[in-house]
């Protein structure tokens, strides 16, 4: 007689904690996409298609590192795309043209013997980002480093998710796209109209890889944004989880809310509603669950200055 619940859930544990060998395959497929990331930073111009961006990337990772394959479809997206959070799939396939001055998040991986990668960078396809693009990128990278600096066992995800929302409001109120106080804007979940998705998610064999709820673990989440959590788990060694805090510039979400009395006294709207073509800031790594810490597996050029000086270089 087979249990099929038990089997599942050891199924499913042997899933979440990866073996050393596992890990070192994932620590290699997770070069070659920094690597073949790096090379799409320093590839796109103005004017670019964003399929040539998707294109460079595959490219890179096949012809560097054996990577065939694609674990998902890749995410490029320019201006407003790049506020779609599942942009690129076959209804819109990274077909618009990168404006001038714009941000170009590029949400994409490699997969080596059937072990995924999952990589967001965001950069300015002008190789220099406006002080508007500059004040909402820092609040996403504050938010990554902080989570990431956090991590550790026991560490609930959920906390970490939230850590997240609060970085990027503090961001926000400090470039003057937000007005009041950050608790209070906490206390009316504020947080979810810029970054309504989960911080990230298992990954392994399957991109969003399975592992994250259970019988023997945290129900997911009601409120929402922290409802789209692919686990709301605590983190233990061996597991390996993606850390992809965003915000974006949705006009849908902003639009509902101006008109929601709960929380549009926090919101410059006429601030807000001159950058709306801004689109989306997300950064992603790859990140192992140690003894005693954290180790991210990507490697990509991630501040203002980092990222500036890549995409100028001339060789």
């Amino acid at each position: 007689e087979i249990v099929v619940d038990a089997l599942y859930e050891a199924l499913c544990d042997s899933r979440c904690k990866k073996t050393p060998e596992e890990i070192e395959v994932m620590r290699y497929v997770s070069k070659i996409s920094s690597d073949a990331h790096v090379e799409v930073m320093k590839a796109c111009k103005p004017g670019m298609m964003e399929y040539q961006l998707e294109s460079t990337f595959m490219h890179q990772c096949y012809f560097n590192g054996g990577c065939r394959f694609s674990p998902y479809t890749c995410i490029i997206g320019a201006g407003e795309h790049g506020a779609f959070l599942h942009y690129g799939h076959s209804g819109a396939p990274n077909a618009g043209q990168i404006p001038d001055n714009s941000l170009v998040l590029c949400d994409m991986g490699g997969e080596y013997h059937g072990y995924a990668a999952d990589i967001t960078c965001t950069f300015p396809s002008s190789g220099k980002f406006t002080e508007e693009q500059k004040i909402v990128y820092n609040a996403v990278l504050a938010a990554h480093t902080r989570v990431i600096s956090e991590m550790k066992p026991g560490v609930s995800w959920l906390d970490m998710h939230t850590l997240a929302e609060m970085t990027i409001l503090e961001g926000l109120l400090a470039g003057n796209f937000l007005k009041g106080d950050v608790e209070k804007m906490m206390q009316n979940n504020l947080g979810s109209v810029f970054m309504p998705h989960g911080l990230g998610h298992l990954i392994g064999i399957d991109t969003h890889d399975v592992g994250g709820y259970g019988a023997k673990h945290p129900a997911r989440p009601n409120r929402a944004g922290a409802n789209k959590l692919r686990t709301a788990r605590a983190l233990e060694e061996g597991m390996v989880i993606t850390v992809e805090p965003g915000c974006y510039f949705n006009r849908y979400l902003l639009n509902k809310a101006f008109s929601d009395d709960n929380i549009s006294e926090f919101l410059n709207r006429e601030k807000l509603e001159a950058n709306m073509e801004l689109g989306g800031v997300r950064i992603e790594d790859n990140v192992l669950i140690t003894a005693d810490g954290r180790e991210s597996f990507t490697k990509v050029p991630r501040t203002v200055e980092e990222i500036e000086a890549t995409m100028n270089r001339e060789n």
